[in-house]
């Protein structure tokens, strides 16, 4: 679930770059990208923890 969260916060993130570069017009404030970006990677950290603690617990300690 937060994998996921995370490409689509992503994918928002990585199309309003390529809106700004190719077209001249992203959707996204400077600041509002910030916080996008922020969020994916915390989602991606989060995710990533999450699956690390599940294998710990799989393998029994």
């Amino acid at each position: 679930m937060f994998l996921t969260a995370s490409l689509v916060t992503f994918l928002i993130f990585a199309t309003n770059v390529a809106m700004g570069a190719f077209m001249g017009n992203a959707f996204l404030s400077d600041v509002s990208e910030m916080l996008v970006l922020l969020v994916a990677s915390a989602l991606f950290v989060v995710a990533i923890l999450q699956k690390e603690a599940d294998r710990k617990n799989n393998d029994g300690g």
